[in-house]
């Protein structure tokens, strides 16, 4: 019953391309290269994104089919982009697990700028059929990774990015897997929350940041941490035992800790003296600081050390006891119970938004070592299938061998 069904299912869905084709072709005679690109599944991924409707995706069609003709896809070739190619600036990085097509963007900000916006989607259109063109038979999705790190201008960014995600989902429909959005710039998620509910494409975007992702520091390496090894008391410098100086006299503990590497002596160890003659007062932790701060006994004359007491200056005394407190008397406060009201703001959490993060980690992590693979121009071109490929592509691999050969001799 059930292979009857899918039988049934897919001779229905057979009918619906043909009458698509039908209708474009009656509107319009198709030229080879429109026929080639019309295929089957082409036309099927039309149907379901206009909802199994022939007409409208017959419409949709023919307008794809005319921007693709306006755009000049057919002549487009990496000899338009050497600049941009030489830079990395869009280029497919490789395959994930699923043989999916990884498409890096790490465009900067002033490419807009000394660059025209035709010439950006020309750039982005390129990227995207050199993808197609390395995608497997089964498979018809392709990854998107748009690095903002270069960016400091959110709204720049973000018109950017909103321009090829519009140009995707009208002319690319159901061809996007995933798209994630690298290290923006820092208003940008602000503005995203604005724009999001009207973005056809925005399930299936996400926002992360490389930072997340680095490798744990270790702290106990002083030597990839200059500033906080200045600022240590340095170990192997130091001598065990005492040391003079020319301000107080210091002696270096033989058991090391972490808060006190040092302690002061509470004796004067050398032999400079301060005052307008040789028998003025010694340096030590008594004298060292502003009277100002000192404590009432550094104040006192050291002189007059028997005057200074341990009862020399009066405390507060203390209440005598009158009665015996009773310890069934004591109140002590209770421990208030878990309530269900604690916070109001369980009530507007979902269980799913818990986890989101998380998630978001584990779907960025089969890209990563694609994201952080260094760029390779040369792997790149190989890539590309003529026409795309342009001048590099049409010469042949022995004519490319002799030329190295050759080259190598001087």
């Amino acid at each position: 019953m059930g292979k009857k069904l899918d039988h049934e299912t897919q001779k229905l869905d057979e009918q619906r391309v043909q009458s698509v084709l039908d209708l474009l072709k009656k509107q319009a005679p198709l030229t080879p290269k429109q026929v080639k690109f019309c295929s089957n599944a082409c036309v099927e991924r039309f149907l379901r994104t206009k909802g199994y409707s022939v007409k409208r995706a017959a419409k949709h069609l023919r307008t794809c089919l005319s921007w693709r003709h306006s755009l000049g896809i057919e002549n487009l070739t990496a000899d338009e982009f050497s600049a941009e190619l030489a830079e990395g600036l869009a280029y497919v990085a490789g395959h994930d697990d699923e043989s999916r097509p990884v498409i890096i963007f790490r465009m900067k900000q002033d490419y807009q700028k000394f660059h025209s916006q035709k010439l950006f989607i020309r750039l982005l259109v390129f990227t995207l059929e050199v993808a197609i063109q390395t995608m497997a038979k089964n498979v018809e999705e392709f990854v998107l990774l748009f690095d903002g790190s270069f960016f400091r201008s959110a709204s720049t960014f973000l018109n950017m990015l909103l321009g090829a995600l519009k140009i995707i989902a009208d002319y690319y429909p159901k061809q996007l897997h995933k798209a994630f959005v690298i290290d923006p710039p820092s208003l940008f998620s602000y503005l995203w929350k604005g724009v999001r509910p009207f973005v056809e494409l925005s399930p299936l975007i996400a926002m992360v940041s490389s930072i997340d992702f680095e490798e744990s520091l270790q702290f106990h390496d002083l030597m990839s941490y200059p500033r906080a090894t200045s600022m240590r008391f340095d170990s192997s410098a130091a001598k065990l035992g005492s040391c003079s100086s020319s301000r107080f006299a210091f002696t270096v503990s033989h058991h090391f800790d972490s808060l006190k590497p040092w302690y002061l002596s509470m004796t004067d160890m050398s032999g400079s003296k301060v005052g307008p003659g040789l028998l003025g007062p010694s340096i030590s932790p008594l004298n060292a600081r502003s009277f100002s701060f000192a404590s009432p006994m550094a104040r006192a004359s050291h002189n007059n050390d028997s005057i200074v007491k341990k009862g020399f200056f009066p405390s507060t005394p203390m209440p005598q006891k009158t009665q015996k407190l009773d310890p069934s008397m004591i109140c002590h406060p209770r421990t208030p119970k878990p309530s269900f009201l604690q916070s109001p703001a369980l009530f507007f959490r979902k269980g799913s938004q818990l986890n989101q993060v998380e998630k978001l980690r584990e779907s960025f992590v089969p890209f990563l070592k694609l994201y952080r693979r260094p760029y390779d121009e040369m792997l790149y071109r190989s890539k590309m299938r003529p026409p795309l490929g342009g001048l590099i592509s049409i010469v042949s691999p022995q004519f490319k061998g002799k030329h190295m050969s050759i080259s190598q001799r001087f």
